[in-house]
């Protein structure tokens, strides 16, 4: 016998006209029926007003049209890796599974040429075992922000004593509050500035509501504690602004003349998306630029609100990379160092020898603007590494034009990078999958970033005495640094070298 499918169709058993009440059909009991008479009705928790949403922490942002989602596509399908890499790093798309379909698309040589130069070459025989999809997925996990781990809010106002101190507990509440911003990666930064989702943004608003409950909480059970959070409120102005709106709301919920309307608070995220904002309105439409400069401004971010004990939430984040912008519009190394010099030697010709003995504001604007460039340097190697070469080249023609002020700062922010790849002996470069990670030595290896012939320029032993011997006979643009305190120790007979060029090649004022 053969059955067509659709043949039959299934109609739940009917109840028996002569069967009434709840009683069915079947003998077998009704398990929902019981399992429902059994429980018991939940009641909802207590409900609390969100504090903080994304949209309204975060200045308004309307372009008509969004270029770089565009551009985003075309270097998807592109064959520059790094390239691709940093767009799917910053995820500037609406659908969050384009790269992954963009990737899987791309004929199986493409995909091996781009994670093997992703990867360390000790990796290369392992990953040649991945299937496609495998190697697709490696490729989307070395390119992305490490995953979000979510860290609940663990500040917890303390039982009521008379030892208490609101000075204390505001450091406290602003500790906690930084931690929470430490975990903000500044991609997902970047990602909320221009209206897209960020999973650790509305967590780390979440968690400020979640402070302001504790609080609520504690200050009804005990209310004794009341003027005691009104002068952590003083304290925490200043402070990170969502603690302390946190604890505004909170003193206002519990004292009955905190009922007044509060004005509506600037966006909090202000000082970092605002400065974000104007870049992608600013900047020429280029996409690739642009995600070079925010991989430099991300060094920026983590050393000025990551790696510092205390944060500054007033101060706007510094967008300014004129050093990379440079670097990015100049033709050549020899083009950049052109550049530099015709800048410095503009510079250096203002400087008078009475400014040089006063030490005043120009020589110290000079140095700001030597470490400034050092900074710059190292900055531009941490975020762009494949810039390197092309920095060491032009670090090689600054020393033949004898610019030493921008060279010596080149080869400081260079070695200051090259402490970064320290490593044991028995290592090599950033292990991977597999890397051995025991050094079992006291030694150290520090990798030769620095031009060999450039390395006695910034040697610090005696004062520079390399430098300022090789100074005397090929003198230039000067390093400030040792030639000040050549004058310091030994007084103004050491300056002549400096004079005497400067005054012949620099227009120098006497």
């Amino acid at each position: 016998m053969q059955f067509s499918p659709g043949a039959f169709t299934f109609e739940p058993p009917k109840k028996s006209p002569f069967l009434s009440g709840n009683r069915a059909q079947s003998t077998r009991p009704d398990m929902s029926r019981i399992l429902a008479s059994r429980t018991v009705p939940s009641k909802p928790g207590p409900s609390y007003q969100s504090l903080f949403q994304a949209s309204a922490e975060i200045p308004r942002f309307f372009v008509s049209y969004r270029w770089w989602e565009d551009e985003a596509t075309t270097i998807l399908w592109a064959f520059n890796v790094q390239e691709i890499s940093r767009v799917i790093r910053y995820g500037l798309f609406r659908d969050e599974n384009f790269p992954r379909s963009s990737l899987l698309s791309r004929n199986a040589d493409t995909i091996d040429a781009f994670l093997v130069a992703l990867s360390d070459p000790r990796e290369h025989q392992l990953l040649a075992t991945l299937s496609h999809m495998q190697r697709v997925e490696e490729i989307l996990r070395r390119s992305s922000i490490p995953a979000f781990q979510p860290v609940p809010w663990s500040w917890l106002p303390p039982p009521p004593t008379l030892s208490l101190d609101a000075r204390a507990i505001a450091a406290a509440i602003e500790a906690e509050s930084h931690f929470h911003f430490t975990q903000i990666a500044f991609e997902e930064i970047v990602r909320c500035s221009l209206g897209y989702n960020a999973a650790s943004v509305d967590w780390f608003l979440q968690q400020h509501t979640a402070f302001h409950i504790h609080l609520v909480d504690h200050l009804r059970m005990y209310p004794e504690d009341i003027p005691l959070y009104a002068e952590v409120e003083k304290h925490l102005r200043p402070a990170s602004p969502f603690a302390h709106r946190a604890v505004l709301q909170c003193l206002r919920a519990v004292r009955p003349s905190g009922n007044r309307d509060m004005p509506t608070p600037a966006p909090g995220f202000e000082f970092i998306t605002g400065p974000i904002q104007r870049l992608f309105k600013d900047q020429p439409p280029s996409l690739t630029t642009i995600l070079k400069m925010f991989s430099v401004l991300g060094v920026r971010f983590r050393r000025q609100y990551i790696h510092t004990p205390t944060m500054d939430w007033r101060v706007k984040f510094n967008t300014d990379i004129p050093f990379l912008e440079d670097c990015l519009t100049s033709m050549s190394a020899m083009d950049l160092a052109r550049t530099l010099t015709s800048t410095d030697e503009i510079d250096f010709a203002s400087l008078s020898r009475q400014n040089i003995l006063a030490e005043d504001a120009l020589v110290v604007r000079f140095l700001a603007d030597w470490r400034a460039l050092s900074g710059s340097v190292w900055e531009c190697c941490s975020a762009l590494p494949d810039l390197i070469p092309y920095l060491q080249e032009c670090a090689q023609i600054l020393y033949t034009t004898r610019n030493y002020h921008s060279l010596t700062a080149f080869l400081d922010g260079l070695h200051k990078y090259s402490i970064s790849t320290v490593r044991a002996p028995n290592m090599g470069p950033s292990p991977g999958i597999g890397g051995n990670s025991s050094t079992g030595t006291s030694t150290v290896i520090i990798d030769p970033i620095i031009p060999a012939d450039l390395l006695f320029l910034i040697d610090p032993a005696q004062n520079h005495t390399a430098y300022r011997q090789h100074y005397r006979q090929h003198p230039g643009i000067p390093f400030l640094i040792p030639h000040i305190r050549d004058y310091k120790q030994h007084g103004e007979p050491a300056l002549q070298p400096l004079l005497q060029y400067m005054q012949s090649n620099l227009a120098f004022r006497r």
